[in-house]
């Protein structure tokens, strides 16, 4: 899989450390992502990363931040990303499972590295399960062209 990582400084460790595993483990990073030396706005990199999902060049993104919140956020403004905070393998197998997030959202501060590589390894290998979901991901799509989903026939 072709898997793009970024971070802010507060995530720059962690995600040396998940690139490093990823490659071991057969995926393909992208490179053209620098990670931090110093201080850096979280949104420039949510947008580095989540603009390669959304056009299909990167088949996943990850982003990591303090918390990961602020991530989360500014990816999750551009179309067609379904970005998911994971504080814990349960949370990145659902966001997989139901939602079919294509961007999995670190924090670099509360988590460590072997719980952090735990939950990328579960959001990796989770399959979506299409079926009764299909119906809640057409709604998201209905909210990114700015109209209501109630009024989409069921």
């Amino acid at each position: 899989m072709n898997i793009a990582i970024g971070s802010d400084h507060r995530g720059s460790e962690t995600a040396r450390h998940l690139a490093e595993h990823l490659r071991a483990t057969g995926h393909q990073v992208d490179d053209a992502i620098e990670l931090p030396q110093g201080p850096c706005d979280y949104p420039d990199q949510a947008w580095l990363v989540a603009s390669k999902v959304a056009d299909g060049s990167i088949d996943r993104g990850i982003l990591i931040c303090g918390t990961g919140i602020g991530m989360c956020i500014a990816a999750n403004k551009v179309p067609g990303i379904r970005a998911a905070l994971a504080p814990d393998e349960l949370s990145a197998e659902l966001s997989r499972s139901h939602n079919d997030s294509n961007i999995l959202c670190l924090s670099g501060d509360l988590i460590g590295k072997t719980l952090a590589k735990r939950i990328v390894e579960v959001w990796l290998q989770t399959e979506h399960e299409g079926g009764r979901h299909m119906r809640r991901l057409d709604k998201i799509k209905v909210i990114e062209q700015g109209n209501d989903p109630a009024t989409m026939s069921t």
